[in-house]
């Protein structure tokens, strides 16, 4: 997978690292920053999810369209489709344009709107990456556990840099027993669940 990753997917991965970068250093991007996974953690999820068991694939939180590429390059391995969800226009339109530039349309789909209306729609899951607003982390793992597939995994971004916000939700994951989960220190933390 990343030896032999598009040019076209490169470049636009290091566009929006930088934008990330200029966004973090001075703040005075157009937008809301995009507040991206850094590359070591979207290797990572790139493994996970070509790791996973045949099933839906969902991202909740797409932002400019950063890790959804780090996952459609599993998606593409595997012959599988993300299904990413925005609810920002700003995000909405960047990571369109991020689709559109690595002709990774044909394998990402992106919902502009609120992923929890659209969650219940989705009863295969075997894959999530969960990297949104914060407040939103418990009710989406309250509808994505249920939903998911035996050996199904779901992944939540800033496991350790927002534990204290993400404490209770963290708690009962460690605690479900329907899952076995742990927290990864790379990047910004990754809690990992994986569905018994």
């Amino acid at each position: 997978m990343f030896h032999d990753i598009e040019e076209s997917i490169k470049k636009r991965m290091q566009y929006l690292e930088n934008l990330d970068q200029k966004d973090r250093l001075d703040g005075t991007h157009r937008m809301e920053r995009l507040r991206q996974i850094p590359p070591d953690t979207g290797k990572f999820i790139s493994i996970l999810a070509a790791s996973a068991p045949d099933g839906e694939f969902l991202e909740i939180g797409t932002s400019g369209g950063y890790s959804a590429l780090w996952i459609a390059l599993a998606c593409r391995l595997q012959g599988r489709k993300l299904i990413t969800f925005e609810i920002l226009k700003d995000k909405a339109r960047l990571a369109r344009e991020t689709f559109e530039l690595t002709n990774t349309k044909d394998t990402i789909e992106l919902i502009e709107g609120n992923a929890l209306k659209y969650i219940h729609n989705y009863n295969n899951i075997s894959f999530c990456f969960l990297d949104a607003e914060k407040e939103i982390y418990s009710e989406c793992y309250d509808l994505l556990v249920p939903n998911m597939i035996k050996g199904g995994i779901l992944v939540a971004d800033n496991a350790i840099n927002h534990y204290e916000t993400l404490k209770p939700m963290l708690e009962k994951a460690l605690a479900d027993e329907r899952v076995d989960a742990l927290i990864i220190p790379i990047g910004k933390g990754e809690l990992v669940c994986r569905k018994i």
